[in-house]
């Protein structure tokens, strides 16, 4: 095993060399220091600033899974994150900054590509209306250059391969289902979920500091339950979305018609990010499934009360 004293010795020759093969006005950020792997990391999620947002567009396939079947292509999906970085300040951990967002994920029509409001469940024959994702917010926590254990702030998943810089992570989540009741200690039914983020960037761009920010790639893939508007109820089965796309120069504009129409039409305020002191709770599909299902409700129970409709 090579000494410490080694690596770094290693690192800082291949930092010299990477170094020496730019241009000479780059100013090279080096991943190995904390305030430089934080500048990176906001490279990487943001915009150019907090008054300037950054767009990520992705799209692909989301299948359903069912025991004993044949996969399903259920739909194609088109989505985006609007997003801003606002700095903070902790006065042991000093300057970082939080991510601020909020995404939409459209179901399309694999043969047309056109957005589907009511489809009927091959699983169920049942005709249900879709609940597009549209979550409101989705922040993140906030990073420092010092982790609330002490230690410096690292890119542990990141990867240097020739031009390129990988940053692969997992989300793992577990947690009590915001649909199902207060036992679920006792009978299971937790959300059960893993989101897969893999980034891809070129060193020359991404450790630049003298560009405004950097245009990664992204991959992305998600395993979770059904999803609620469907109507599964306890049906076995899973789905899995799998997509890629990047980060836009161009912004929203940039965004594929569809998407640009659907939003504009239906969902506006997801044209921008949300405002810079935004401290709402974040907003999952099952939690907002539960926020509308809850509305339509009390308003059908006004109806009942008032003899509207009979």
């Amino acid at each position: 095993m090579k000494s410490m004293k080694s690596l770094f010795v290693a690192a800082s020759l291949a930092a010299g060399t990477m170094m020496a093969s730019q241009p000479a006005n780059a100013q090279m950020l080096d991943p190995n220091d904390p305030n430089d792997a934080l500048e990176i990391s906001k490279r990487l999620q943001c915009g150019v600033s907090a008054d300037e947002p950054a767009v990520y567009h992705w799209s692909g396939n989301i299948y359903g899974r069912s025991p004993g079947q044949r996969d399903k292509l259920l739909f194609k999906g088109e989505g985006m994150n609007i997003r801003r970085c606002v700095e903070v300040t902790d006065p042991e951990r000093g300057t970082g900054w939080r991510l601020i967002s909020r995404e939409i994920m459209l179901m399309l029509d694999p043969e047309t590509g056109e957005v589907v409001d009511e489809w009927e469940n091959p699983y169920t024959g049942k005709t249900v209306t879709v609940m597009q994702i549209h979550n409101d917010p989705v922040n993140g926590r906030p990073n420092f250059p010092v982790g609330r254990d002490g230690s410096p702030f690292r890119m542990s998943t990141m990867k240097e391969a020739g031009p390129y810089v990988f940053i692969p992570f997992e989300v793992p989540l577990f947690y009590t289902n915001p649909l199902a009741g207060d036992y679920q200690e006792f009978v299971g039914n937790s959300y059960h979920a893993m989101e897969i983020f893999d980034f891809a960037a070129l060193k020359e761009e991404l450790y630049d500091s003298s560009k405004p920010t950097a245009y990664p790639m992204i991959s992305w893939v998600r395993i979770s339950a059904w999803a609620p508007w469907m109507e599964m109820g306890g049906r076995p089965g899973q789905m899995v979305f799998n997509a890629m796309g990047r980060k836009l120069p161009g912004g929203f504009e940039e965004l594929p018609d569809v998407l640009k129409d659907e939003i504009r039409e239906n969902y506006p305020i997801y044209e921008q990010a949300p405002p810079k002191d935004d401290t709402r709770r974040n907003e999952t599909t099952w939690t907002k499934f539960k926020k509308l299902t809850d509305a339509a409700r009390a308003a059908e129970g006004e109806k009942a009360k008032t003899g509207e409709g009979h």
